[in-house]
């Protein structure tokens, strides 16, 4: 799928209703890689030290366990992984501890087949910012306008970094700029820097894809390198992801809000880098206190489901991805979780159709999962509250 038609199809299904739920049924036919006992380490497999406990880094490729090594009840597993091959998923993996218990494969896909991961690309961007503040070539406290001199002198010119990171720049939203107009437009950072300011920033938390496509010429304008190849420069390539891309729109700008082409086995490793504070196998890719303050907690207090580019679980008044909300307006919403009964330290990239990297510190797990955004009538999509089952339901020794 080209990355127009993955951007229509991600901006017809964001604003669509889905369906609650449904009943649970076999999934098509599907290519299960098995998962033997736990093998010797791969090849260029490394381990090291970390909190006291021996850590595991992947090298070339990810080292095998089986479910019950690694405290994971297999007929669990299985009946999660029907329920998420019903609901078009197209892979789905799991990982403990460093090492791979058990992936799946549905429609014609392999561990090494990328795909669109769509808003789970927002998290990345994320990361990069991290990592150039780390490289002291910018600052989240820092005006956009200085990166942006057309916000110079208007209405946006007070609008920083931070507020784009967690979606309270106040920058201009609606359903049919953000999910039509701007997918529709060949230069999407032109497009998304010549909108307007709806409100002050930090009055109003809304999922603005147009506001976060800014970043494409951000980092161009701090780090001095097209953000596609900043990030295989100093994030994929130092975590082993040799199966991911970010896309560029038809103008030559990267793709900030999705446009992420992976596997389930490459979103883990990203998983596994987050899981370590930021670093991998000795080398911190990007500070710990960045991705802290990034999945930690909410960023802001519209929005308790959100971080800086990660959706987190701590209790809060939540607000949803085409349901903006507004201090003052939108004061009276209760406090709830993002997946209620999940740990309240697990933390998300996400993206529409389930889209899925599920990280919890507190059992040391990763969930991927990829799919179709069309889930057939009467299931419901298999998202975070599905990968939540792995920690919820098949874990059975801490």
């Amino acid at each position: 799928m080209n990355a127009s038609r993955s951007l229509a199809v991600a901006a017809t299904a964001a604003v669509l209703a889905l369906p609650a739920c449904g009943a649970s049924q076999e999934p098509p036919a599907s290519t299960r890689v098995p998962t033997p006992g736990t093998a010797a380490s791969a090849p260029g497999t490394t381990v090291a030290a970390a909190s006291g406990s021996a850590d595991i880094f992947p090298g070339a490729s990810w080292e095998r366990t089986d479910p019950g090594a690694a405290g994971l009840d297999p007929v669990k597993l299985e009946a999660i992984a029907r329920d998420a091959g019903a609901s078009q998923s197209t892979c789905l993996a799991v990982f403990r501890d460093g090492k791979l218990v058990a992936d799946w494969y549905w429609n014609g896909t392999t561990a090494d087949t990328p795909q669109e991961a769509f808003s789970v690309t927002k998290s990345f961007t994320s990361t990069l910012v991290g990592i150039a503040q780390d490289e002291g070539r910018l600052r989240i406290e820092d005006k956009a306008s200085a990166y942006l001199p057309a916000w110079v002198g208007t209405p946006s010119d007070g609008v920083t970094l931070k507020d784009l990171l967690s979606n309270t720049s106040g920058r201009h939203w609606d359903l049919v700029t953000d999910y039509v107009t701007l997918t529709n437009a060949p230069d999407k950072v032109a497009f998304a820097v010549g909108l307007g300011q709806d409100t002050a920033p930090g009055r109003t938390w809304a999922y603005n894809n147009a506001a976060i496509q800014t970043f494409s010429a951000i980092l161009r304008k701090a780090t001095g390198e097209d953000a596609a190849a900043y990030a295989k420069r100093r994030l994929f390539d130092p975590i082993g992801m040799d199966h991911s891309a970010i896309t560029h729109d038809q103008a030559g700008n990267t793709l900030m809000y999705m446009g992420l082409q992976s596997t389930c086995l490459d979103m883990g490793r990203f998983g596994h880098l987050l899981l370590h504070g930021g670093s991998w196998n000795g080398r911190q890719v990007v500070s710990r206190a960045y991705v802290e303050a990034a999945t930690g907690r909410a960023s802001q207090d519209l929005n308790g489901a959100y971080g800086y580019l990660f959706w987190v679980n701590r209790p809060g008044r939540m607000a949803g991805a085409t349901h903006p909300a507004t201090v003052g307006v939108d004061d009276g919403r209760p406090v709830v979780q993002w997946v209620p009964g999940a740990p309240e330290d697990m933390f998300w990239a996400a993206g529409v159709g389930g889209q899925t990297i599920q990280i919890d510190p507190g059992t040391r797990t990763v969930v991927t999962r990829i799919g179709s955004v069309n889930t057939p009538e009467g299931i419901p999509v298999f998202d975070r509250k599905g990968t939540a089952r792995v920690v919820t339901e098949a874990l059975v020794r801490r």
